[in-house]
C-alpha cells in the first residue's frame, strides 16, 4: 500500500470513480473500502463528519473529502507522474471552472432524468443535452479537454459516461445523436486502461438505479 492510501467509496458513484481514476493515472496502490451508504461505517463518519459522504481519501491517516478536491490533492502529492492540472495559472483556473460546471449542471440534470417524469423529465433532458453541448464546444477539436493530454476536466466528466446508458434509457434519447464529438471523446478515453478499469459497468448502474427508483417511488 503506497504511503498508507485508503479510499472509502461506493462502486456506482461517479464521484468515487474520479478518485479511483486519478489514483490509477498516477499508478498509486491503495486500499479500497466499499461503503454501504444505507449503513455508513464508523470510519466514514469519523473521517467525513461534516458531509458524511463518499469518496474520502485517507492518506497517512488524514482524510481528504469531496471528489474534485481529492483529484487535485492526488495531482499535487504525486506531481511527477501524469499531471492532471495545467501548470499555467489561467489554464488551471479554466479547468477548475469546467469541472465545477460538470458538477453543477450535468449532475443536476442527470439526476432529474431518473427521478422525474412528464414535463419535468423533458426539461431535464433539455438541460442535460444543453450542458453536454456546451462541454462539446469547449472540447472543440482537441483530443482531450486537457489538450493533447488527458487532464483534470477529462477526469471530472468521463466518470459520468458510465451513467449515460441510465440517463438515455430513462430519458429516451441518445447522447451520440446530439453530441457525436463528445461520444468520440468518451471512446478515446475508454481506450486508456486507467479509465476503463476505474469506471463502473453501465448495465450494473442501470440495475442499481431501477432499485433506487422502486425504493424511493420514482417509478
Amino acid at each position: 500500500m503506497a504511503d498508507g492510501v485508503v479510499l472509502l467509496d461506493t462502486y456506482f458513484s461517479m464521484f468515487g470513480m474520479r478518485a479511483r481514476l486519478a489514483l490509477a493515472e498516477k499508478g498509486i496502490d491503495y486500499e479500497y473500502k466499499e461503503e454501504n451508504l444505507g449503513d455508513k461505517s464508523p470510519v466514514l463518519l469519523e473521517m467525513n463528519p461534516v458531509h458524511k459522504k463518499i469518496p474520502v481519501l485517507i492518506h497517512n491517516g488524514k482524510p481528504v473529502c469531496e471528489s474534485l478536491i481529492i483529484v487535485q490533492y492526488i495531482d499535487e502529492v504525486w506531481k511527477d507522474n501524469s499531471p492532471l492540472l495545467p501548470s499555467d495559472p489561467y489554464q488551471r483556473a479554466q479547468a477548475r471552472f469546467w469541472a465545477d460546471f460538470v458538477d453543477k449542471k450535468v449532475y443536476d440534470a442527470g439526476r432529474r432524468l431518473w427521478t422525474t417524469k412528464g414535463d419535468e423529465l423533458e426539461t431535464a433532458k433539455k438541460d442535460f443535452i444543453e450542458a453536454l453541448k456546451l462541454l462539446e464546444a469547449e472540447l472543440g477539436e482537441k483530443p482531450y479537454f486537457g489538450g493533447e493530454n488527458f487532464g483534470f476536466v477529462d477526469v471530472a466528466l468521463i466518470t459520468y459516461s458510465s451513467w449515460f446508458y441510465t440517463y438515455e434509457t430513462c430519458g429516451n434519447f441518445s447522447v451520440e445523436e446530439h453530441c457525436p464529438k463528445l461520444m468520440e471523446w468518451v471512446k478515446r478515453c475508454m481506450e486508456k486502461e486507467s479509465v476503463s478499469k476505474s469506471l463502473a459497468d453501465p448495465k450494473k448502474i442501470y440495475d442499481f438505479v431501477l432499485f433506487l427508483k422502486k425504493k424511493h417511488g420514482f417509478e
